[in-house]
């Protein structure tokens, strides 16, 4: 991908950017400084977007089409999605009928941009693995943006990077459905469970979206893989990049490894690097060993010092909202687990925590099956608080595996008071919902403060 011939093309075309969260905000904030002739798209009406926008809107003369659609789809020679939106709409397949190249924010930063990519999926650990990568690249001295799912859309900080930069990128499947020539120097699947289906329909559909993150990827880039998910090692065979494994299970010829409690890289030579012990980390649970396991073949195979790696992995803290430690209260552990939006998410942390939990879950569950969950509760879950739009699906699946100590809440306040009655010296409170926020939060990161208030308010 030619980045200043595509800069020079997009001057000439008619472009729609279609959602105005952040990431379609930056889009066209991008695209207009750029030169293009943009306009924009949003089922909200004017009353629902951000006030700021719309006079940047309004001072550009940049058409907007809120709460309707444009007039004539054939005017576009490029629609740019908001990774919120689905690309089988029917406006938007008309439009790409009428000859409309459709791509995403994502796919959008790649081609404005010379700075190399590392992308990051997978249906858990994203956010910490990317947030742990951006730190051994930052005390690499590299020039680095964390960017994409964990914080400023990818093209406010694409369009401005130059050829020496590194875009540290967390990549949902939202965001790869809509990529094209999307080639990152360093890709990686961390897992692959049931997730977003009420999107994809299909764990097949939703498996062939995180693919995309090397599909256009060669022998000269790499693809680090899960090697304990036989999913994951299945979604690889799409790729011709080098494929590093790593491993918490078994020691690799090459890869990432855990030997006794010892964290290993090893290069196709064979030689081994020590990057820490796992009684090293600072973050708890066989997840984030796996976490680590990932952050530091990407780095290493990227080119950095196994020795940097492993300062940057003794010192990584965590990430807020996953499995974040909050309080403690008449001898009793408060965690945020608020980014445990899927059923694998919270039993992961139940795992991470291993007994003695009160758990609240509940919110917008994305038509999972709860039953797995039903399942990981007896003997390690004394009580669950539930709230929500779909917590009674949770209910249901609980009983049916004999687990009955549960408790219904309106809301988050009336969630911890009654773990906090329940709980004994010892316990846990786990906020790991396994659902989505929407129903009742405009994101993970609301519910997951608004829960750290009330115990706060709890602590007094």
């Amino acid at each position: 991908m030619d980045h200043n011939s595509f800069r020079e093309k997009v001057k000439d075309m008619n472009v729609l950017v279609v959602g105005l969260g952040k990431s379609g905000k930056a889009a066209t904030e991008a695209l207009t400084e750029i030169g293009a002739c943009v306009s924009v798209q949003d089922a909200s009406d004017t009353s629902k977007i951000d006030p700021e926008f719309l006079a940047y809107l309004d001072e550009r003369n940049i058409k907007a089409y809120l709460g309707c659609l444009p007039d004539d789809l054939k005017a576009y020679d490029m629609l740019v999605l908001s990774p919120g939106v689905p690309p089988e709409k029917d406006f938007i397949r008309e439009a790409e009928a009428n000859g409309a190249e459709i791509i995403g924010e994502l796919e959008l930063a790649y081609r404005l941009t010379p700075a190399h990519f590392i992308a990051i999926t997978g249906t858990n650990g994203k956010t910490t693995t990317t947030t742990l990568v951006g730190e051994i690249f930052k005390r690499s001295g590299r020039k680095t943006s964390v960017v994409g799912n964990i914080g400023d859309p990818v093209v406010a900080e694409a369009v401005k990077a130059g050829e020496d930069a590194w875009m540290v990128t967390e990549v949902s499947s939202f965001q790869l459905e809509t990529t094209k020539y999307f080639k990152p120097v360093v890709s990686a699947i961390l897992n692959l469970t049931p997730d977003h289906l009420n999107r994809h329909k299909t764990m097949e559909a939703y498996g062939n979206a995180k693919a995309r993150i090397a599909v256009e990827q060669d022998e000269n880039e790499f693809l680090v893989v899960n090697q304990d998910d036989p999913a994951v090692l299945e979604l690889a065979k799409q790729s011709r990049a080098h494929i590093i494994p790593f491993s918490r299970r078994v020691k690799l010829d090459f890869g990432a490894f855990v030997d006794d409690s010892a964290i290993i890289v090893k290069d196709f030579d064979g030689t081994e690097y020590f990057i820490c012990s796992t009684t090293d980390l600072n973050i708890i649970g066989d997840h984030n060993v796996e976490n680590v396991l990932a952050a530091a073949s990407i780095a290493y195979f990227a080119g950095i010092d196994p020795v940097v790696i492993s300062e940057a992995v003794k010192a990584f803290p965590g990430v807020e909202h996953r499995i974040e430690f909050t309080g403690r209260y008449n001898g009793v552990e408060y965690y945020n687990d608020s980014k445990g939006t899927n059923v694998d998410a919270a039993i992961i942390a139940i795992k991470a925590l291993k007994n003695n939990i009160i758990l609240i879950a509940g919110g917008d569950g994305k038509a999972q099956d709860f039953t797995d969950l039903a399942k990981h509760l007896n003997g390690a879950v004394d009580a669950l608080v539930l709230l929500g739009r779909d917590a009674y699906q949770i209910e249901e699946a609980a009983r049916k595996e004999g687990f009955t100590e549960i408790f219904n809440c309106s809301d988050m306040e009336e969630c911890v008071r009654k773990a906090s009655e329940i709980a004994r010296e010892g316990d846990k409170v786990l906020l790991s919902p396994a659902c989505a926020s929407w129903d009742m939060y405009t994101s993970y990161e609301v519910r997951g403060k608004h829960f750290k208030q009330c115990v706060k308010d709890l602590l007094g």
